[in-house]
């Protein structure tokens, strides 16, 4: 093959993303300290991915449900309880929690030491409700329930209680 029959190198081909240790956005929640590793600005939208540590006994949000979007869980450290309805998954390090649109569902960390998971959400939707909240927070007030509601509400989220 000659130089004039070969493929010109492709220049549009899409970016790879590296976020290292320490790297990416961090978003303070509270209890939780949340890291955003892809805020879907790289693969269109189709995906978000976070990785949060909980703090010991972190309550974590009320029981609600996605329209739009799936979840997924992915434990690294520490126990997290994953509460589907009226069921409780004790999770430990190793164990993936994988919540379509419209399940019900919340999670906490019961235990004495800090628990660290990364969560999947596709599409990416609901990254930018975690910036939202946390702006919430930084008026120096925690929402109200109708604050909350409003939120969940621009995310296609909303509570669901254990019976359903």
């Amino acid at each position: 093959m000659t130089d004039e029959t070969q493929p010109a190198p492709t220049t549009d081909a899409p970016a790879v993303s590296v976020v290292r240790p320490g790297e990416g956005e961090t978003l303070t929640l509270g209890t939780t300290r949340m890291r955003v590793l892809e805020d879907g600005s790289n693969t269109e939208h189709r995906l978000g991915l976070t990785e949060s540590v909980l703090a010991p006994h972190t309550p974590g949000p009320p029981q609600h449900r996605h329209a739009q979007h799936d979840e997924g869980f992915y434990v690294l450290a520490g126990t997290v309880r994953f509460t589907v309805g009226r069921e409780e998954h004790d999770a430990g390090p190793g164990t993936f929690v994988m919540v379509p649109a419209g399940a019900p569902h919340t999670f906490a960390n019961p235990g004495a030491q800090p628990a660290r998971m990364l969560s999947v959400f596709t599409p990416d939707l609901y990254v930018q409700y975690f910036r939202d909240l946390r702006d919430t927070l930084a008026e120096g007030r925690p929402p109200t329930p109708a604050d909350s509601l409003a939120t969940m509400s621009r995310y296609a989220t909303r509570p669901a209680s254990p019976a359903s």
